[in-house]
């Protein structure tokens, strides 16, 4: 059995190279597009219902998405059934999940704010002065001295409170400014 002539810096132990290490030439493709030395890692069909691919750079693959029509062949009626057949499920053209990883809002409210805001059954784009008027609502509904001995309803008026005071808290704080 004859010897390798090349030698490896890992000295007959294997683990101890990186992985993904080797010592083969790994093969790039190369992007479609004609003149492009970039890798084409992005696959676009060559047309529509055929699994034949190009494959493209990132510049490429928007320049190809930008030109591709989704809806051809079809009539105006049918292609804006299908766009709304795509929009109302979660497969077509919806928003991304990872966006609402935070849940609903804009990001301005914290979230005791918005837990306080479904205490008071609010949206979360509430105003202050809504917030008033659930908090004197459902404080109304839900008094010790308008609803003597139930404690639902004392546990329900304590946590409308709190709520209230959360979000007047939060309040005062964004409308506060130094003197």
């Amino acid at each position: 059995m004859a010897r390798s002539t090349t030698r490896t810096p890992d000295w007959g132990f294997p683990r101890w190279r990186g992985y993904g290490s080797s010592s083969e030439a790994v093969t790039v493709r190369l992007c479609d597009r004609h003149g492009c030395n970039e890798p084409g890692n992005c696959p676009a069909p060559k047309s529509p219902n055929s699994p034949d691919r190009w494959y493209f750079c990132m510049t490429h693959a928007g320049e190809y998405n930008r030109g591709w029509n989704y809806f051809e062949g079809l009539s105006a009626e049918e292609a804006a059934e299908r766009e709304a057949a795509e929009t109302r499920t979660a497969d077509g053209y919806a928003d991304p999940k990872h966006y609402a990883w935070a849940g609903s809002g804009d990001g301005s409210r914290s979230r005791d704010e918005m837990r306080a805001l479904e205490v008071l059954q609010l949206e979360p784009d509430a105003t202050f002065e809504d917030v008033r008027a659930a908090w004197r609502r459902m404080a109304k509904a839900n008094h010790p001295d308008v609803r003597p001995g139930d404690n639902d309803a004392a546990t329900r008026f304590q946590g409308v409170q709190a709520a209230y005071e959360v979000l007047r808290a939060a309040e005062d704080a964004r409308t506060w400014k130094p003197a």
